[in-house]
């Protein structure tokens, strides 16, 4: 497992890929891989033992807690510490102090965000597709942490040239922030545009105060080699981006 480099001592980041040494055959030719949602019409005994497959993995490294969520393209956003919910809180921000505790977010084109702070002392994860990321999910996971993030990385999304969005979409945006305007570039029909959400969140993340914020090269639509996509494929599986304090 590949993780994010640079990140403060004891803080461990990363995102699963379509290919994992443990992914099991699946019955459904188009959730072939290391699917790790429950909702996309899988075998949940499946996507039980690739997630338990993870979590072994994490163990290694002190990781004995490890929370989903049921994401909604929301702003909720939950801190969770020594609290073990029966069932996946709904929402699409975590934060947690507790070290051993994995954060998860799942994506398929929708952009998952890291956050720390600079101790390593508090982690964050959030799932933000265009109306997370225009409703504020970054602003309100930013406001649930204890300490200001001093820090992101941005997972696999869709990349501006595959994500083409009508005029809403970028009105949604560029009347609470007018700078973004320039995170859209004209479609080839009219009313469409073509929208940079690796862009768009830079932006809020900075102005939310967070300097350093790393990621954001990649794009889950044109790589099927590595990621699942929802615009490539309607029925696919999710990848997971994941943080923890060792």
């Amino acid at each position: 497992m590949q993780f994010v480099q640079g990140l403060p001592k004891g803080v461990y980041a990363g995102q699963t890929r379509v290919q994992h040494e443990q992914a099991l055959p699946a019955q459904n030719d188009a959730l072939q891989g290391f699917n790790l949602a429950l909702h996309v019409n899988d075998e949940a005994s499946r996507v039980q033992r690739h997630r338990m497959a993870l979590l072994q993995e994490f163990s290694s490294y002190g990781v004995d807690k490890i929370t989903w969520m049921t994401q909604t393209h929301s702003t909720i956003c939950h801190t969770m510490n020594a609290e073990m919910p029966f069932t996946a809180p709904e929402g699409d921000g975590l934060v947690t102090q507790r070290q051993g505790h994995a954060l998860m977010m799942m994506t398929a084109d929708c952009l998952p965000v890291v956050l720390g702070d600079a101790a390593g002392t508090e982690v964050a994860n959030l799932h933000a597709g265009w109306r997370g990321l225009a409703n504020g999910i970054i602003e309100n996971t930013v406001a649930a942490m204890q300490n200001p993030p001093a820090w992101a990385w941005l997972g696999a999304a869709i990349s501006q040239r595959c994500f083409e969005i009508g005029a809403e979409v970028k009105d949604a945006f560029c009347s609470k922030y007018p700078a973004l305007e320039s995170a859209f570039k004209a479609g080839e029909k009219e009313g469409k545009h073509y929208a940079d959400l690796y862009a768009i969140a830079r932006y809020i993340l900075r102005e939310q105060g967070v300097e350093v914020v790393t990621g954001g090269d990649q794009c889950s639509y044109s790589q099927p080699e590595a990621y699942f996509s929802y615009r490539r494929n309607a029925q696919t599986g999710r990848m997971a981006t994941f943080v923890f304090i060792a």
